[in-house]
């Protein structure tokens, strides 16, 4: 089975309402993946409203660690405005890692091979 991780922002200009938006809109990617038959780490549920618990760093220091494990990502749509997503990113092209910017990418360069 391969590993998906779901790249999309979490913080937001708009405070713990936008945050809960951000995370509302990774989960509803990562359930769709998942139906797909992929294993997927959405970094979004897995510490959310964790803020202020760990510096920053922590946070975003682990989910590259499991990004590097993963067998590809999928972005979630807006991941362009997020200064980690675009790091996220940027990584998975230093590390071969494909990314797919929608589901459509994903089951055309994928599953239609």
């Amino acid at each position: 089975m391969e590993v998906v991780y779901v790249i999309g922002p979490y913080r937001s200009k708009k405070g713990v309402y936008g945050i809960k938006k951000n995370i509302d809109k990774a989960e509803e990617l990562a359930l769709e993946l998942w139906k797909m038959g992929y294993a997927v780490i959405c970094p979004h549920k897995n510490t959310a409203f964790f803020d202020g618990a760990a510096p920053d760093e922590v946070w975003l220091k682990g989910d590259i660690e499991i990004l590097s494990r993963c067998d590809f990502a999928v972005t979630v749509e807006g991941w362009e405005e997020s200064s980690g997503s675009r790091g996220e990113v940027e990584f998975c092209k230093k590390k071969g890692i494909p990314v797919y910017h929608s589901l459509d990418e994903l089951i055309e360069k994928r599953l239609k091979k």
